[in-house]
């Protein structure tokens, strides 16, 4: 299928190696034959291909993410595939400096501020913020199924409970926003001590800002309080932060609990190690 695309595309690579922290697209960095690196991305289904290409029309001039300099929308063996320029830099890590942690404030908070378009009939970009405390219900009881095959009951059942309790207790939504679903340190690229961009927009969706902030806490935030304050400096620069102590005990939960669903799905031997981590965070919030 890789070399189909490569086809579709008309380039000519010197070299083509599959790129790291891709846990549910394929990824694969790409040398042309002139030296430049570029990126060939070809989403798990049709629909998050539909949703990545309606994300880079979307935030095209208003966040910073890799050119889109090619695309194909697939056929009845590909979902679709995308060509995207390099990001200068590398993923950000725990050692970043607080200037870094005040841009990824900034650039979350510029990405949150974009919101669903006049201009663009969306098909697989959904807006999910006018029925928000429906489709976190929905998603959280999509995954239950698959949770409930792995989980011990008891734990299970303290699990359901403390879903339904918390819920009650959120505040109102802030939105109608565009979030990224998935952003975490993998996905925000850095270049020395300047943010380059965001990368992948699979999960997307417009909804409310308060479900977003919760990969990026657990892998980056939650470790240095002095970085954790200069992203809220960050982003309330462009726009107001919303109270994340009220919000992320639920998510934090809801997300360890969708995650060891999302790993019986793709497989559990595969994806152990996840499981694993997502099943002590959720012991721990219990």
């Amino acid at each position: 299928m890789l070399d189909k695309i490569i086809s579709q595309f008309g380039v000519q690579l010197l070299s083509v190696n599959e790129a790291a922290d891709s846990f549910s697209s394929a990824v694969y960095k790409c040398t042309l034959l002139n030296g430049e690196t570029v990126f060939i991305k070809i989403p798990y289904t049709q629909l998050k291909f539909q949703r990545e290409l309606e994300a880079y029309e979307i935030l095209k001039g208003q966040v910073a993410i890799p050119e889109m300099l090619d695309y194909w929308s697939g056929d009845e063996e590909c979902p679709g595939a995308f060509l995207l320029s390099q990001l200068k830099g590398n993923v950000l890590t725990e050692e970043a400096s607080t200037q870094v942690a005040f841009q990824v404030g900034v650039i979350h908070a510029k990405m949150h501020s974009v919101q669903p378009p006049a201009w663009k009939v969306l098909t697989g970009l959904k807006n999910e913020f006018p029925d928000w405390p429906i489709f976190i219900e929905k998603q959280f009881n999509s995954f239950a199924e698959d949770v409930r095959e792995v989980l011990d009951k008891d734990l299970y059942n303290k699990a359901i409970s403390k879903f339904l309790k918390m819920k009650q207790e959120l505040p109102s939504a802030d939105g109608p926003s565009f979030i990224h679903m998935d952003f975490r340190p993998a996905n925000i690229i850095v270049d020395h001590d300047k943010v380059s961009g965001i990368l992948d927009f699979e999960s997307v969706r417009f909804g409310s800002t308060e479900i977003d902030f919760t990969k990026l806490y657990r892998d980056f935030l939650s470790l240095d309080s002095e970085k954790y304050k200069a992203y809220k400096d960050g982003y309330n620069s462009v726009r107001t932060l919303i109270d994340l102590e009220a919000v992320l005990p639920f998510y934090r939960f809801t997300d360890a609990f969708n995650s060891i669903g999302w790993c019986k799905r793709r497989g559990m031997k595969k994806n152990a190690v996840f499981y694993e981590e997502n099943l002590e965070i959720l012991k721990k919030l219990l």
